[in-house]
Order: C-alpha cells, then structure tokens, then sequence
C-alpha cells in the first residue's frame, strides 16, 4: 500500500495565513465594539501628542502664553539673547521647528516680544549686569529652564552653550564670581525638591566666592587695613592737623 504524502510546507504555509486571517476577522466582527474602542483611544491618544507637539512647536512672546504644566515640570527652552536689563535678560522664544508643521503654525504680522527673564535665586549686582553684557554676545542662544512664572516675568537657570556636550549655568557661574548674592526666589514652595536641588547649587557657587574673596567677598590688603587703620588713629589726625597749621 502507497504511503500518503505529508503536504508541501508552501501550501501548508498558505492555510495557517488563511486561518489566522479568518480567526482575526471572526473576532473583530464578534467583538466590533470592542474594536471600535480601542481604535477611538489611539485617536484620542494621536490627539493628544500632536497638542503637546505643536506646544512645543509655538513660539511664545510673553510668559502668560506658556503652559503651566511646562513650569511646573522645569522644561528647557531655546532663545536668542536681547538684551540686559535691570531685572536680568530680555529673550526672544525660538521653538522647536519642524518643516512644513512650523510654518503653518507661524502667526505673521505680530512683532516678536522677548520674555522678561530673571536669574531664579540671584540678586546681582551693577557688576553683575555687566559681566552679563560682556559674556553674552547679541542674539546667542540661551537655553531657560523654567523654575517660576511671576507675572510676565520668568524665574530660569540661564544655561550658556559650551561646545556639543556642555552647558554653563550662568547663575552658578554670577555667583561663583562674586557679582551676585543668592536670594530666596519668593512663591516657590520651601518643601518641594526643586527648592533645596536650585538653592544648594546657588549656596555652593556663593561659598566658592566667598572663600577664595572674590567680588563682594574681596578682602582689603594688609597694608590696606594698616592704612585704614592708622587713617582712623585720634593721635594721627592731630599731627595731620598741625603740619597743615605749620
């Protein structure tokens, strides 16, 4: 009696694709509004994306146009430096560009307002303003880490790019130079992480210049506190007295 032949792999390939297919489509029409579900969720997701996308795809001309969730989680954004200003720097927004999407989403006809920024847990000094117009040439690009929004006013670590893979914090760096005094940046919750991470970076930067007497913290000279000294002596200002006399 003839053996019965197994069937070749080619068509047996064929008839478990047939069946797979067959059990996919069984189940979407048995379970069509599950299917209509999970399908109506990606969409909302999809949705959802592209609203955070395109966000991150708006320049912003004043501080009420960003989003609060953006500061409450410290995102980074790009800008182009304006200016100096009593209060700290005036930047211009440059979002994220995308090719065709950034174009579409462009407003013409409106000026481009910088935002209003503040060195979050710095006071500076004169000094200190113009160190900044010194380091910071016109229209270089800044990154701003979003701390707090004050009115139309941002509180930002200022971060100055140094090559590929660095960034500069000019905050610590005003600091560590002696041209600033940290301060407590005022509505910031004192318990959160994002407190004591900023201000044990600011502390440390101050007590660099502090210790090694740099700007406010420069400490006069010997002969310089002898000549002080002898300059507030009763016995020195009389002499001083009688050869002006004589």
């Amino acid at each position: 009696m003839a053996e019965a032949r197994p069937p070749q792999d080619g068509r047996t390939d064929k008839m478990n694709s047939s069946n797979f297919i067959a059990a996919v489509s069984q189940f979407a029409d048995d379970n069509l509004t599950i299917v209509r579900s999970i399908s109506a969720g990606l969409a909302v997701a999809g949705i959802i994306i592209l609203g955070r996308s395109i966000r991150l795809l708006t320049k912003f001309k004043s501080a009420s146009e960003i989003p609060a969730q953006f500061v409450e989680k410290n995102v980074n954004l790009r800008g182009k430096v304006c200016g100096v200003t009593d209060k700290g720097l005036e930047v211009e927004h440059v979002p994220i560009r995308v090719p065709v999407l950034s174009s579409m989403l462009a407003k013409t006809g409106h000026p481009h307002a910088p935002l209003e920024v503040r060195l979050a847990g710095v006071d500076l000094t004169p000094e200190g303003r113009d160190w900044l117009g010194k380091q910071l040439t016109p229209a270089e690009t800044v990154w701003l880490q979003l701390i707090r929004r004050d009115g139309e006013t941002l509180d930002c670590l200022v971060l100055q790019n140094r090559g590929s893979m660095f960034r500069k914090c000019l905050n610590e760096e005003v600091l560590r130079l002696g041209l600033a005094r940290t301060v407590p940046i005022l509505g910031l919750d004192h318990h959160s992480r994002v407190f004591w991470r900023l201000h044990r970076r600011l502390l440390k930067a101050e007590l660099h210049a502090e210790r090694k007497g740099k700007g406010l913290w420069k400490k006069d000279s010997f002969w310089s506190r002898m000549s002080d000294a002898f300059g507030d002596n009763m016995a020195v200002r009389s002499f001083k007295r009688i050869f002006r006399w004589t």
